[in-house]
């Protein structure tokens, strides 16, 4: 979960053409599906499916139904260059009774084709992320095959919220008081205390437990991987760090971070606190935000999941 973001995607077309698998797959604990192309499986790293072999991937990210507007807007050719996607084409279409925008593109400077499917019904949006690597004369995929996948989007009907975090690689012992509202990428659980789902402000604590999909620094850059991955963060702005360092619990190496600052949308001041559990292959962050006013309960309650949480063995 290093750069928190904003993070992303319910209905069916039934795909007939040849170029994908004649059925809808759906990740565990995924809403979001598609026909995924020939010789794409299901991904062990994130929620969606690769092909290796072939530098192929997509990646499947849910987000509330008012995220479809603001990416539309958003997903202009001025701000995906910004991030180095280079835009070829931009169409609006319907998948079914999904209202849905299409992108294809390129990275620059790099021989990776990508393409970007943002669709929504009622109740939720899919935001579809595919690559594939130029391999010389000849594409891993084709543009077309690659469009017809992404047009297989599916949707199913909502899974209860212990179906999702039971696919998570991750548990968590306690929830001190939170409540889970929802898993994002396959990786990441997003818990509050409040009525609210979608936290405006910070008239709600939010907590975001993720688990990484590689490896984190050796003993002797977590400090400064910590602080770089904290000050990346868009939902806080002006850190000024209290304290951090470095501890041992549970057999396993730890970094924490308490700051303060400001909420990035809402300017309101904030405490955050980070933090990192370090496994031989990945790392989980937990990242907590919540208002000054109730500094001293929620960072004992942050702590409290921060303790309980137990990596799951041989989960991605």
């Amino acid at each position: 979960m290093p750069n928190i973001r904003a993070a992303l995607f319910v209905l069916a077309l039934a795909v007939t053409t040849p170029l994908c698998a004649t059925e809808t797959v759906f990740p565990p604990g995924s809403r979001v599906g598609l026909a995924p192309l020939k010789d794409m499986e299901p991904s062990k790293r994130f929620t969606g499916f690769e092909n290796p072999a072939k530098g192929a991937a997509i990646t499947l990210i849910e987000m509330p139904r008012e995220a479809y507007q603001s990416l539309a807007s958003n997903l202009t050719a001025e701000s995906l260059k910004a991030q180095g996607f280079a835009l070829k084409s931009r169409e609006t279409l319907k998948i079914g009774d999904a209202e849905a925008i299409l992108l294809s593109g390129e990275q620059a400077g790099l021989p990776i084709r990508k393409w970007l499917l943002v669709a929504a019904d009622p109740s939720m949006t899919a935001f579809v992320v595919a690559q594939a690597l130029r391999m010389g004369d000849a594409d891993s995929y084709t543009d077309e095959e690659m469009r017809e996948a992404l047009k297989s989007v599916a949707f199913r009907a909502p899974l209860t919220i212990e179906n999702q975090m039971g696919a998570l690689p991750f548990r968590l012992g306690a929830l001190a008081g939170f409540r889970p509202v929802r898993t994002m990428a396959g990786n990441s659980l997003l818990l509050t205390d409040g009525p609210r789902d979608v936290i405006a402000a910070v008239e709600q604590p939010m907590l975001i437990v993720a688990k990484s999909v590689e490896a984190g620094p050796g003993s002797d850059k977590r400090d400064a991987f910590a602080r770089s991955a904290l000050a990346s963060n868009e939902l806080v702005r002006d850190l000024v760090v209290e304290r951090a360092q470095g501890f041992r619990q549970g057999g396993a190496d730890w970094h924490e971070i308490v700051a303060r600052g400001q909420h990035a949308a809402s300017g309101q001041p904030v405490v955050v606190m980070q933090t990192i559990r370090f496994a031989p292959d990945s790392y989980v962050r937990i990242l907590g935000v919540a208002s000054v006013e109730t500094r001293d309960a929620v960072l004992r309650r942050f702590r409290a999941v921060a303790d309980a949480l137990t990596i799951e063995e041989g989960r991605p």
